[in-house]
């Protein structure tokens, strides 16, 4: 079987970081993790041809070889997803469909026009189409309400992948998340009992990118890396010593639940193992749109305390808000700045509040029928698209706090002092390391074109760069290639911050920030 796998384009977001990505001379933050332990679970047999359309498009002579098209995609990559399927079944081609997407509203994929539903989690529901394909079954819908053992899954092709044209690698270890958020779809798309793989088998993954030639930050994309402390710990007491082995070749980030701020030890071991950072999320200082959303692991400590325990460990610290949980109270925009500022976070990702299916949220809602039925039922993926449903406080106040938070946060001299105030916080281990690895040759260019566009080019902010720089330098070198990335990443938001804007404008029909005016 020619198989043709394919992984649509990301449209400009907040984690595309493209003006990043362009003065990087690089095209994607991350590979296709999950298209690519798909490529390792087809037959050997079978003749493969990869694509990940936001490093570079396919072409004709791809789409006239192959007998089977695979996509797999996130709900953010909807419209290119749907223009594959739609182009594939124009050429006569038949189309297998997977990923949380289509998991979520299998009847879109079905609507334009694809063949075969490769549904839930793949370890499972593959098996079951190749059964159909070689039976001649020219439809299906292959779904699992089991969830599989990861120890099993296979190492992922990271051969099919252009290494050169990515930020980061990207393994994971963990499948599933202990906590009940009302808003997540984590849990209903892969349970609440966190699945780990064997500390040996991470090794192994990551001995192929060794030997494969990677060196530089890899990405644990596990939606909670510490949801199983006990196997995380082994997991790390078994990284720390492979990497300095092999002269340390990675540095990694992960997501994680704020609760990691609890545990001594676990924050210590990560750090010993080459983690720089660690997006958290915090969604809200407020305590009752915390418990009212079931985000209860953040109410045990004080977050500002939480934060400042994991600068002082070691790692920088990204993290999620959220604007819109019922019964907010007016000011929640104001709030998250204040918290923004006293924690000296970066980047802070601001989103308005949406309703994925599958979540309890999306049930409840339809069952108060508060859901606004039409094109914005299923929401988007965007940060910036107002909420699929009916909020208790109006949704212009909510919209006007969005882009005012986020025109604020994101204003240059304010993120240049929070990257600065970021930095010198974190506690440094006693044994030198990196915080972040890239290739040497993109990143001296990248370095060069930081310098001349916020030291040379930017005016209103060429000072505060230059001094800040300095004393990063001379007091604490070991973060400079942080403070300095941070620095670029900037380039990208500064850009996001007017198309963010704009796309509200886009949908109140008016610019809140004038209104606040």
């Amino acid at each position: 079987m020619k198989t043709l796998l394919l992984y649509p384009k990301f449209p400009q977001s907040f984690w595309s970081y493209d003006r990043f990505m362009e003065i990087a001379g690089l095209k994607a933050v991350l590979p296709p993790l999950g298209l690519i332990t798909v490529a390792s679970l087809l037959p050997k047999t079978w003749q493969i041809r990869f694509c990940d359309r936001n490093v570079a498009p396919e072409t004709d002579a791809d789409w006239a070889w192959c007998d089977l098209v695979i996509l797999s995609a996130m709900l953010v990559q909807q419209q290119d997803f749907h223009n594959l399927i739609q182009k594939a079944v124009k050429l006569g081609k038949k189309v297998a469909v997977g990923g949380p997407y289509p998991t979520a509203v299998p009847e879109e994929a079905i609507h334009s026009g694809a063949h075969y539903l490769i549904l839930d989690e793949g370890e499972l529901t593959i098996p079951l189409f190749l059964e159909a394909i070689a039976q001649g079954k020219t439809t299906g819908l292959f779904r699992s309400s089991e969830k599989p053992d990861v120890t099993l899954s296979p190492i992922p092709r990271f051969d099919l992948l252009q290494q050169d044209a990515y930020l980061m690698m990207a393994v994971q270890f963990s499948r599933g998340c202990p906590f009940n958020c009302e808003f997540c779809d984590i849990i209903a798309l892969y349970g609440r009992k966190p699945r780990t793989k064997e500390p040996e088998q991470i090794l192994t993954e990551l001995q192929t990118l060794y030997d494969l030639g990677w060196r530089g930050s890899i990405f644990m994309v596990d939606d909670n890396f510490i949801g199983n402390q006990r196997n995380v710990k082994r997991l790390l007491r078994a990284l720390s010593p492979w990497l300095a082995e092999h002269n340390y070749p990675f540095t990694f980030l992960t997501e994680a639940s704020v609760n990691l701020a609890e545990d001594d030890e676990l924050l210590s071991l990560m750090v010993e193992s080459g983690f720089y950072a660690v997006f958290l999320g915090i969604e809200t200082p407020d305590q009752e749109s915390l418990h009212v959303t079931g985000k209860v692991q953040n109410t045990r400590q004080p977050l500002v305390e939480a934060c400042r325990k994991i600068n002082d460990a070691g790692l920088l610290i990204y993290a999620g808000f959220i604007l819109g949980f019922d019964g907010e109270r007016a000011g929640a925009g104001a709030r998250i700045q204040e918290f923004v500022s006293e924690t000296s976070i970066p980047q802070p990702m601001l989103g308005i509040l949406q309703a994925p299916p599958l979540t309890a949220l999306w049930h409840r809602l339809k069952g108060e029928e508060r859901l606004i039925m039409g094109e914005r039922i299923h929401p988007t993926g965007d940060q910036n698209t107002l909420m699929n449903f009916i909020p208790t406080r109006p949704i212009a106040e909510i919209a006007q706090d969005y882009v005012e938070g986020f025109w604020t946060m994101y204003e240059p001299k304010q993120y240049l002092k929070r990257c600065f105030e970021q930095c010198l916080r974190i506690g440094v281990p006693l044994k030198p390391r990196q915080t972040m690895k890239f290739p040497l040759a993109k990143g001296f260019h990248l370095v060069l074109q930081v310098m001349w566009y916020q030291g040379i080019c930017r005016s209103e902010i060429r000072g505060q760069f230059w001094r800040q720089l300095w004393v990063i330098f001379w007091q604490k070198p070991q973060v400079l290639n942080m403070y300095l990335g941070l620095c670029a990443a900037g380039e990208h938001f500064w850009e996001y911050r007017v198309l963010a804007r704009e796309r509200i404008m886009e949908q109140l029909g008016y610019d809140p920030l004038n209104v606040l005016a």
